[in-house]
């Protein structure tokens, strides 16, 4: 069991057309990273897609993120859990610390063959995400 502590999420009910909708963004940030050739349309839509299929996931288990300093690496935390899989973890905080740089460093640091691999990790974790569980 996923323990949500009450400091960083709220427990709350989401009915099935919101999740759909935060399903369906996420995808469709998804479709703008994967159809796009520049970088920063890449990375940036890459992330903001990973981030959302947690906010996805973490509604499903019946809880919302606080919008908190932090707010980001637990929702990534979050999805790895739920998901099983440590490099969630690993690689999406390697994600946000790149857009980070970028953001508040002037300027992006991410070659195109890394923006390639976040696109098809974040796709395979979609995947995931999508797929029935046992």
């Amino acid at each position: 069991m996923i323990d949500f502590n009450d400091q960083d999420f709220q427990r709350l009910e989401f009915s099935k057309e919101q999740l759909e909708k935060y399903l369906n963004s996420a995808q469709h940030d998804l479709a703008i990273a994967a159809g796009s050739d520049v970088e920063d349309v890449i990375f940036r839509f890459s992330c903001d897609a990973l981030l959302k299929i947690g906010i996805y996931l973490i509604a499903k288990a019946g809880y919302k993120v606080r919008s908190r300093l932090g707010h980001h690496h637990k929702i990534l935390e979050k999805t790895a859990q739920i998901l099983r899989d440590e490099n969630i973890s690993i690689l999406g905080n390697k994600m946000r610390q790149d857009r980070n740089v970028g953001l508040y460093a002037g300027g992006i640091s991410v070659t195109r063959k890394e923006c390639l691999e976040y696109l098809a990790f974040v796709k395979e974790t979609f995947e995931k995400a999508t797929r029935p569980r046992r």
